[in-house]
């Protein structure tokens, strides 16, 4: 039970919770599923979150305090294999850990215990990592995560901190998100290939633009790209978006730009883009669009101008050739107004908006709550 203690004590004022309104620091489910605890109170019981160990989901609030004090209790380079009986026994496979200003090299120490467990998605959310993590910490000894989600969260490292958090990581990384960054401008030279990694989602960076873009996309760093997620990111036009993809190298089939105030214009350098060959299915949607685009792929599977101000149905030299279209949503389109002919190229017309209409700024909210219905 000490050793339990020890681990736990290492692990918990990194954890965060969603909403909560027990006066108990922490709820176990009936089911040993979900486990939530809010450490908000000035002298927290810490060791209340013992029975979350048996929980497959576990989230956390630090309330908010800064865990320097841990440092002094914990040692976070001290060897976690004389704790990995007790590690396996953990079942927990999703965790949250955030609302605290932590130390690099306590984050670090969790994320090496955690290496011994079966955890597969991890969101760090309201964090402020503070200093930096000694080097002998580095190297991929930590959790071999499919989805990795950071929001609102700071690091004193500046541009390195991707490279940094990758290398306490195994390889593997399949699912990427990334919303309310400090700073997107990565050191591209120290980031490793992450050469899993399938899908990667920067929404909710309003800031982040078609310049910050290029910065973002370490080129040639992300080969397996099959899903990119662009929703209020300041993106201006999609030319602007394909001009950093190719110099990016970045080849994705699936693009979502939905949620971004654009423009139906783009510069002549631009709009001569060439398009990634891969992509099949281009999101426009609640984008503010009162004209197609210009300069949008020749060909594609799947367009979504739904939700826009298209004021006039679009013309047939103004699209490309695409099997699904959805145009729902904009004011030329009354119900039952528009009628797709059969022997148009765009016969597979979508009449569904999918799209709520609390628009820009949540749309990355939106998304993980979708995700999270899943585990449910």
């Amino acid at each position: 039970m000490e050793s339990l203690s020890c681990l736990w004590l290492l692990l918990l004022p990194l954890l965060r919770l969603s909403a909560i309104t027990t006066a108990e620091p922490c709820e176990l489910d009936d089911e040993d599923v979900r486990c939530a605890c809010n450490f908000t109170d000035p002298q927290p019981d810490w060791s209340s979150a013992l029975q979350c160990v048996s929980a497959l989901q576990v989230e956390i609030r630090g309330g908010g305090r800064s865990l320097e004090e841990f440092l002094s209790r914990v040692d976070p380079e001290a060897d976690p294999r004389q704790y990995l009986d007790v590690i396996r026994a953990l079942r927990v496979r999703r965790l949250t850990l955030g609302a605290a200003r932590v130390p690099a090299p306590l984050l670090a120490g969790a994320l090496r215990v955690l290496g011994f467990s079966r955890l597969k998605e991890l969101t760090l959310e309201d964090l402020e990592v503070t200093g930096t993590a000694p080097p002998g910490l580095l190297g991929a000894t930590g959790p071999e995560l499919t989805t990795l989600s950071l929001r609102n969260v700071s690091w004193a490292s500046r541009g390195t901190w991707l490279a940094e958090l990758q290398q306490w990581l195994k390889p593997g990384l399949k699912v990427l998100n990334i919303a309310q960054a400090h700073s997107l401008a990565f050191s591209c030279d120290q980031v490793r290939i992450f050469s899993a990694l399938t899908t990667l989602d920067l929404s909710d960076n309003p800031a982040l633009g078609e310049r910050g873009l290029l910065s973002a996309l370490c080129p040639h760093k992300f080969p397996a790209l099959q899903s990119l997620a662009l929703r209020n990111a300041g993106m201006q036009t999609p030319a602007g978006v394909c001009a950093a993809l190719a110099s990016a190298g970045v080849q994705p089939s699936h693009l979502d730009l939905s949620h971004n105030p654009l423009r139906a214009t783009a510069n002549p350098a631009s709009s001569e883009c060439v398009w990634p060959a891969k992509l099949s299915s281009l999101n426009l949607s609640s984008a503010g669009l009162k004209q197609v685009p210009k300069g949008l792929p020749a060909k594609l599977r799947v367009l979504d101008l739904s939700c826009n101000q298209l004021n006039r149905a679009p013309l047939p030299e103004e699209l490309p050739t695409v099997g699904n279209l959805s145009l729902h949503g904009n004011p030329f389109l009354a119900p039952g107004a528009f009628e797709p002919q059969e022997d148009s190229e765009n016969s597979g017309v979508v009449l569904a908006c999918a799209h709520s209409s609390l628009a820009v700024g949540m749309s990355g909210t939106l998304a993980l709550l979708q995700g999270a219905r899943r585990f449910a």
